[in-house]
């Protein structure tokens, strides 16, 4: 991640941003979820995939039920800093 999180336009999305999910691999998109600053800072920190549930109202980290787990390789910030892939 190139950009600083304080980078991130959260305002757009009353506090959240998209974010799609791709292999690293394969380019197969895996999900579309949604982030925070909360759950970005911890992906960042953790290097597992963090979001926010929108329908729960609380953090999530993805496979902390399923047991597949997301390990981050890169996060990508589009043009106007409010998505990432």
């Amino acid at each position: 991640m190139k950009q600083s999180i304080k980078s991130i336009d959260f305002s757009k999305g009353d506090g959240l941003v998209p974010v799609i999910v791709q292999d690293v691999d394969t380019k197969n998109v895996l999900t579309l979820a949604y982030s925070n600053q909360e759950s970005l800072e911890l992906t960042k920190k953790t290097g597992k995939s963090w979001f926010w549930s929108r329908s729960h109202k609380k953090l999530w980290m993805k496979g902390e039920e399923s047991g597949n787990v997301q390990i981050v390789k890169n996060i990508l910030v589009d043009c106007d800093s409010d998505a990432l892939i």
